[in-house]
């Protein structure tokens, strides 16, 4: 059997070889499953979807009546081919077939207003793209003569009287496909030689970063990213052969397309559904046994569960209390164990305290999640500790890890047989990190970007000559190669006194101890306190003022009731009591709705755009300083 530094060293070319390979090894496998469409015995009496399949097989004859069709629309090596939709099958389809076209894909974030995504197409001088809908047709449509160089759009959905779009031919992902059955007749070679043609260092991908400030840029990521990404996902043991994967994440996002990698290395089974809202109800329909996500669901979830035990009341909210303590001891002592800081196993009381646990309430939050869940990767932002020991202690491991775009996505991940909660875990093997003199993180490996799209520039300001790439982000390695990611290098802020203070850390404290809490900033650059803006999950809160003199008032009138600014100040008290005094949060004001992607506050990966939410609560932020020497 190969080694794992053996399958690194001697990975394929590119994903589209990997596809091919992964054909021929198991081609009667399920590869995907998805929703049935609209119409197509889409709703079982008990009110899930019915699902269907494709085998690796099905997969393979679709994508090779896509990447033809690209052929036939003349479309050449490297060229770009941007897609604009939501995670969905068609997703997958599409971006395999422009990769065994030769071809390299621009991920447009369906939620990217129809300005930027004319910017995206623009810059990018993708030549087709593939859209969902007529909603995100029109967005093309609109600036049409700003992308003399954009010729086709295919159509996922594509009604009978689909509109027309000035200077683009439209077409159904169908009729695409019926333009490379065509175009096979007479070149039944066509696709493999096209793959055959591809090197490592061709560009596959242009993914656009979210843009938490600034223009968003284009990173260049070449077919070697992607296929180090396959194998170094499995020779970690991230994913295995017997999986099955929930994906909802989307899929324009880097983290949503390595994964794609991975489950096309080892061959596992990928159930497909990118609506949020359904996420709930499609586990225990998927029953998966690993999964991606954001950290603000499992705080969201925490919340939930949280919430519903103090509506419940008396012993039940009580019991609840108690598990979490339980569950959070249990983990926090398997740490220590781990980590050589305690000796003498977990005590006999705590393992029977767990045990009662488990019955009580841990089995019913791992049969919420469908029951074999080994274990959740969790990315693109940190995640509150105690709300890690948490599920860790539940049975549902999250395992955290860390990435850019820049790096196409994972650069490590904690191992699920050596969970260290706080940390982003251990290199994914090929992978280097270092911490500079400032603290910053260095990383290099095969994933790391090949630049920023026509921006040479920018590449030189985080890319060096040797190859080491610099994160923007602060942290430390550990004795046992474990890294933890402190702050942002530029989220770090200094008080007018001189101190300084990392917001995100503050803000996961927060998070860890409120469980009404949605979103949290910590203000206090150049000033001589920090303050919080704070918006709270309505689905936690209403139920709360239903039960505390506010029933029948709306969300807003809620969170500027003195009630909730008293219950909010409590946790705000418990945070200060561990912390310098710098760092207590003195003021804060509650914010009157949530934060949300629609109004440009947080980028389509849910990470908070600090510049915009300080703009748009500018006089919330005023308030709160007033009558200190920097009002």
């Amino acid at each position: 059997m190969s080694s794992p530094q053996s399958l690194l060293e001697n990975r394929p070319v590119s994903v589209a070889h990997l596809f091919f390979s992964r054909i021929r090894s198991t081609p009667s496998h399920v590869a995907y499953r998805y929703p049935a469409p609209a119409g197509a015995g889409d709703a079982s009496s008990s009110g899930t979807e019915q699902w269907q399949s494709l085998t690796w097989e099905q997969t393979g004859e679709r994508v090779r009546l896509i990447a033809a069709g690209l052929l036939s629309l003349g479309v050449r090596p490297e060229e770009r081919v941007a897609i604009s939709s939501a995670t969905r099958v068609e997703w997958i389809l599409a971006d395999l077939g422009v990769m065994c076209a030769g071809a390299a894909a621009t991920a447009v974030y369906p939620s990217t207003n129809a300005e930027e995504t004319a910017y995206i197409l623009a810059d990018s001088g993708s030549r087709a793209i593939f859209v969902e809908n007529v909603e995100q047709l029109a967005k093309v449509a609109a600036h049409a003569d700003r992308l003399p160089g954009l010729d086709h759009a295919i159509l996922f959905d594509s009604p009978a009287d689909t509109p027309p779009a000035a200077g683009l031919e439209v077409l159904s992902l169908a009729e695409l496909e019926e333009r490379g059955a065509a175009y096979l007749a007479e070149r039944p070679d066509a696709v493999e030689a096209a793959v055959a043609a591809i090197e490592r260092e061709h560009l596959a991908t242009l993914i656009y970063t979210s843009g938490t400030t600034g223009r968003p840029k284009g990173v260049r990521l070449v077919h070697d990213c992607w296929s180090y990404q396959g194998v170094a996902q499995e020779v970690s043991g991230l994913l295995r052969p017997d999986d099955v994967q929930f994906l909802w994440l989307p899929l324009s996002h880097v983290f949503g397309k390595a994964l794609i990698s991975g489950q096309i290395r080892t061959g596992h089974v990928m159930a497909v559904d990118g609506r949020v809202d359904r996420i709930i109800t499609n586990l225990p329909a998927v029953r998966p046994t690993v999964m991606a996500s954001a950290p603000r669901i499992f705080e969201k979830v925490y919340n939930g569960i949280a919430s519903k035990a103090r509506a419940e009341g008396g012993a039940k909210y009580k019991i609840f209390l108690w598990a979490a303590k339980v569950a959070r001891d249990h983990a926090k002592a398997r740490h220590d164990l781990a980590t050589g800081s305690t000796r003498g196993g977990i005590p006999p009381w705590l393992t029977a305290q767990h045990a009662v646990a488990d019955r009580l309430v841990y089995r019913k939050i791992r049969a919420a999640f469908g029951g074999n869940l080994r274990g959740s990767v969790s990315g693109s932002a940190a995640l509150a500790p105690e709300i890690g020991y948490f599920f860790a202690g539940a049975g549902v491991p999250v395992l955290e890890g860390y990435g850019l775009t820049e790096t196409s996505a994972a650069c490590t991940v904690n191992p699920a047989d050596d969970l260290r909660v706080g940390t982003v875990g251990k290199a994914l093997p090929g992978n280097e990190v270092r911490v500079a003199e400032d603290g910053e993180i260095l990383l290099k490996g095969p994933g790391i970007m090949r630049g920023y799209h026509n921006l040479p520039e920018k590449t030189a300001e985080v890319l060096t000559g040797d190859g080491w790439f610099h994160t923007g982000d602060i942290g430390e390695i550990d004795n046992d190669g474990f890294i933890r990611i402190t702050d942002r290098k530029k989220d770090l802020f200094k008080t007018s006194g001189g101190k300084y203070v990392a917001p995100t850390e503050i803000e996961g404290r927060f998070k860890a101890v409120c469980p009404f809490v949605s979103n949290v900033l910590v203000i206090g650059d150049g000033r001589n306190y920090c303050t919080a803006l704070i918006a709270l999950d309505e689905t936690a809160i209403m139920p709360w003022a239903e039960t505390h003199g506010l029933s029948g008032r709306d969300y807003a009138e809620v969170v500027s009731s003195p009630q909730v600014h008293e219950l909010v100040d409590g946790f705000v008290q418990r945070v200060n009591g561990d912390l310098q005094r710098w760092q207590t949060i003195k003021k804060f004001s509650l914010l009157p709705r949530d934060l949300d992607v629609e109004h440009g506050e947080l980028t389509p990966s849910l990470k908070v755009k600090r510049p915009v939410v300080e703009r748009e609560y500018a006089d919330a932020i005023r308030t709160m300083y007033e009558g200190s020497r920097e009002a």
